[in-house]
This record gives structure tokens, sequence and C-alpha cells, in this order.
């Protein structure tokens, strides 16, 4: 039997141990460890998250919404040790659709990989979206006081925002990298040493704010509803394992940054969100203003000084949606490589010269665009994303736990949970199963109808259809989503022949081989 140590050193080991699954290394092997967990990190972003729904948890039970953060990082942690032992045993671009590709069926993992693929589309479009709550703020502090923060200024902002981060991306990972990485050692230190100032020289609520809910009823339904501000923030943390084909050693490198980019997230979000809660100049005013952490930073700061902090936050913000895009793209590519998407044969074309699939570029930034035809704000657009993220997850999870069952893994890899596997994998289900329940509960705070979505008296999003208006929106998009890839694959999918699954020697083969026709086994 081969195994990974037989292979060759450095980056041919890596090409060797890709082509062992029935790929060419095509994509640049550029990233290291650091910019494996930069790459996540940003993708999960915790200043993004946190501006986009900071004043959803705040209005919902007050300072007390943030003990949702230390049960939604440890909920996500759960999953993220159970991803980065399937990460460490396939090392190839895809994530979830790849994963449930070698554990489960053909039919599984493509509705899987169609429901993450559209969920990264849509994340796309709610962090392009958010960029101009921050940055707009920081503008009229250096004297641009014509721009309002407006549903029409934002929109613009936000399309400039995508065109320039799909530029970006076509021009390599490694570009991508390098911003993203400086980007990341911003928004580390900007947020860690800014929220220590609020604490120290901007302490108007004092420690004990995390059990002042503003005299707002704090209930299990009420603390649900205020999760959806951390459940925004903490995922995408797989996105390491989505860029294993462009990182160095990713059979150890992604499972680290995997669980590295959660720890610091929490960390470092949880020091922001403690900081600018005490900031808070009158709990009462902010609650009934809906305060933002833009109007809290602007409350304590002079103008200067809250501008600085803006345009740290807008950069972080900026970075996330460089990563996000990127891991979407290589989720589009992976597919399309293996003949699912419509157009699959240039989705998947790695240009020679920048090593990037141009058109999965292209196609990820065209399709985040759609939902901007009817603007209604970044916070009605991060509902069906996180959601569909979360049902993404789950649905990987499910095909893990039955692949365990089966007797995966057959071998060991860099990474392993051993007996504690079957564990941790329950506990993540139910975790996750809880979380989507809370996502589809219709109601007005988390997963409104569109008539329910009123800015200033007017209702900011209208299907022109009248029934579809009295659906919460959430049920909407995903039935949507899911009849177009059911005739899709109905139409064309189901008759096309799939891709061989090819698997390392001795690793779960006949668990692939059972997953549809077309399997195989290397070696």
């Amino acid at each position: 039997m081969t195994t990974r140590e037989d292979l060759p050193g450095g980056s041919e080991r890596d090409a060797a141990d890709l082509a062992r699954f029935g790929y060419r290394q095509e994509l640049k092997r550029s990233l290291g460890t650091f910019s494996s967990f930069a790459v996540a990190f940003s993708y999960i972003s915790p200043s993004t998250g946190i501006f986009t729904l900071f004043a959803l948890g705040l209005t919902t039970i007050g300072g007390a919404f943030i003990w949702t953060w230390p049960v939604v990082a440890a909920g996500q942690f759960i999953i993220a040790l159970n991803f980065a032992e399937v990460s460490s045993h396939f090392p190839v671009a895809g994530s979830v659709f790849q994963w449930t590709k070698y554990l489960a069926s053909r039919r599984y993992s493509w509705f899987t990989g169609w429901i993450y693929l559209f969920a990264g589309i849509l994340t796309v479009t709610a962090v392009v979206a958010t960029l101009p709550l921050a940055l707009i703020p920081a503008f009229n502090g250096l004297g641009w006081h014509s721009l309002g923060l407006t549903l029409h200024t934002e929109l613009v902002f936000a399309l400039i925002t995508l065109l320039v981060i799909t530029v970006l991306n076509i021009y390599g990972v490694r570009l991508v990298a390098i911003i993203n990485n400086t980007g990341v050692l911003f928004e580390i230190l900007g947020m860690f040493v800014f929220a220590i100032i609020l604490m120290a020289f901007h302490n108007h609520q004092g420690f004990h704010v995390v059990t002042n809910s503003g005299g707002l009823h704090v209930a299990p339904n009420t603390f649900f509803i205020a999760m959806f501000m951390s459940l925004f923030v903490i995922y995408g943390f797989d996105t390491a394992s989505t860029l294993a084909e462009e990182t160095r050693d990713p059979r150890r490198a992604a499972p680290k940054a995997v669980l590295m980019s959660i720890v610091g997230a929490f960390i470092i979000g949880g020091v922001f969100l403690l900081g600018t809660l005490m900031a808070i100049p009158n709990m009462g005013a902010a609650i009934k203003g809906a305060y933002g952490p833009a109007q809290i930073i602007e409350a304590n700061f002079s103008a200067p000084f809250a501008t600085i902090y803006l345009l740290v936050v807008s950069a972080a913000i900026f970075v996330c949606c460089l990563s996000i895009m990127a891991a979407t793209i290589r989720l589009c590519f992976g597919m399309a490589r293996d003949g699912q998407l419509p157009f699959s044969r240039p989705l998947s074309r790695v240009a020679p010269s920048l090593h990037t699939p141009v058109w999965a570029c292209i196609a990820v930034a065209v399709l985040s665009a759609i939902p901007f035809i009817q603007f209604s704000g970044a916070g009605i657009i991060a509902i069906a994303a996180t959601a569909m993220i979360y049902l993404s997850y789950f649905l990987g999870n499910i095909a893990v736990l039955k692949a365990r069952i089966g007797g995966w893994p057959k071998t060991t890899a860099p990474f392993r949970l051993g007996r504690w596997g079957p564990v941790v994998n329950i506990v993540g289900l139910l975790y996750g199963g809880a979380m989507l329940v809370n996502f589809a509960w219709p109601r007005a705070a988390s997963n409104p109808e569109p008539n329910q979505t009123v800015i200033a008296g007017v209702q900011s999003l209208d299907f022109h259809i009248g029934f579809l208006n009295k659906i919460p929106i959430l049920w909407t998009v995903l039935v949507v989503i899911l009849v177009i890839g059911t005739l899709y694959y109905l139409i064309t999918v189901r008759n096309k022949e799939f891709a061989p699954i090819v698997t390392p020697s001795g690793d779960d083969a006949p668990l692939a081989a059972a997953g549809g026709a077309g399997s195989a086994s290397a070696g």
C-alpha cells in the first residue's frame, strides 16, 4: 500500500498526493499555514458580522446578547473538529461537496454542493453589502458629507466592491493572500486594541453590561433571535480546506487553520463585543435607536479617531469579501471540474498564466449581483445566506456520520479524532439541527415575510407576487434554489457520466464505491 510518506517532498509531494484523487495540479500551490488560517479567519471576520447584525442582538435582549457568542462558538468548534478530520483525508477543492462525494452518494453530494454554492454566493452578496455600513461613515468623517447611509448609496458601494474583488480574485490567490494577510493583521490588532481603549477610557456601562438587557425580556425565544449575529459571524472556517489545492502540505495545514480560525475569531470578536457594549453611552437610547458599532464609535471618539477606526474595520470587511469570493469560486470550480454545473467546461478552465478559474470568478460575481436587483439591506440577505450555509454543514455532517458507521476512516491522517469522532459528529448534528429550526422559524426579527421588511415606512422587499410576500424569506429562497436545482439535476445531471471517484489506496474505497456509478479507487 502506498502511504503519503512514500511520496516526493515539498510541492511535488502535494501534487502527487492530489493526483491520487484523479486531479492534476492546475491551481498555484502558494499558501502556507498562516495564509490558510488568514483566509479562513477573514471569511469569518468578526468585524463584518458584528457590523451587520449587532443592532439585531442589541434591540432583542440588550447587552445580554453577548452570551450568544460563546454558545455559537462552542457549537461551531464541534462541527469544525469533525470537518478538520475530513479535510485531513480529502485535501481537494470543494469542501462539503467533495467530502460528501467521497463519503456518500452521487445525488447526495450534488445537492449538498448545489445548496452550498448558492449559500456562498448569497454570502458574497451579504458581505459586500455590509462594507458600506462602515465605509460610508468613514468617508463622512473624511469630509464627504454628501454620502448618506441610504439603500441607494449602499447599493452603489456594494456593486463597486463586488467588481473590485472579482478583478483581484481573477489575478490570483497569491495576490488575494497578500492583501488578506495584511488585512487580517489589521483586523486582529485593530479590533483588539480599539476594544481595549474602549474598555479603559470609554467605559460607560461597566462589565455588568453583559447582564443588562436594557429592560427587554430575556427568554429562550428572544435569546435564539439574538443568536443571529453570532450565527452570521462564525462560519466559513472550512475555507481553509476549500483552498487545499493551493495550500502547501494541506493535510496538516488545513485542519490547523480550520480550528485556529474559530479560536482566533472567538477571542478577538468577544473582546470587541465586550468593549463596544461597555462603551454605549446610554443603553436605552442605543436600543431605541438600533445602534450599530459605527454609532457607538462615533459617540465616543473624536471625528479623526473614529474615522481611523472605521477605516480599519472597512479594510477588514473588504478582505472578508475577498476570502468569501475566493472560497465560493473554488467550490464552483470543484463542481464544474467534475462536470456537475451548467457550462462546466468554461467554469473549470484555469488560465495558464494566472492559475485561476477566470470564468468561475465571473460567474460567481454575476450571480452574487442578482439579489441587488431589489436591494433591501445586508441583514435581509444575511438571513438566507447563513441558514443555507448551516444546512450545507448539517448535510455534510450526516454524510460523515453515515461513513463513520460504515467504518470510516480506514486509514489514519495527520489530524484524527479517533474514538471521539462519532461523539463529536453526533453532538455537531444536534447543535446544527437546533440552529436550522431556529433559522426556519417564521418571525419578523429573523425570518420575516417580505411585507414585514419595512424601512422608513416603506416595504423594502417586494416579490410582486401576492402570496410570496406572505411567505418567510428563507422558505422562498430555499425552495426556489431547490426547485431549480432539482429540475437541472433531473434534466441534465442525472444523465451525465459522473466523473470517476478516485480515492487513495486503502482509504474508504468501499464507501466511495457504494456512493454511485462511476466510483473507483486508485492504486
